[in-house]
């Protein structure tokens, strides 16, 4: 989702795991901290294997900053909408 929240770059799974953790980033900020404070991340996906296939997206960034988060990989029918492949949860302890 762009910050207007609209859904970006339908089809492309690598672009919308880049664009979740540019907002996971920006969520985090906006809390005063980083991806290096994330213990946990969920990732929901209606095609598993696409984000198999760009799972280097999370571990760069999260590899950036030292850290690896347990992390649950879900596979779903949908998303709330249609567009979008891919929603992260995330639990950060400062």
């Amino acid at each position: 989702m762009d910050a207007d929240g609209r859904p970006q770059h339908p089809g492309d799974m690598r672009a919308q795991v880049g664009l979740a953790m540019d907002n996971l980033e920006a969520v985090l900020a906006g809390a005063g901290m980083t991806l290096a404070d994330v213990v946990r991340c969920n990732v929901y996906t209606t095609d598993v294997d696409a984000v198999f296939a760009c799972f280097d997206v999370f571990s760069g960034r999260f590899g950036a900053v030292g850290v690896r988060p347990a992390c649950t990989l879900l596979g779903v029918t949908r998303l709330a909408i249609p567009e979008l492949m891919v929603e992260l949860e995330a639990t950060a302890v400062a």
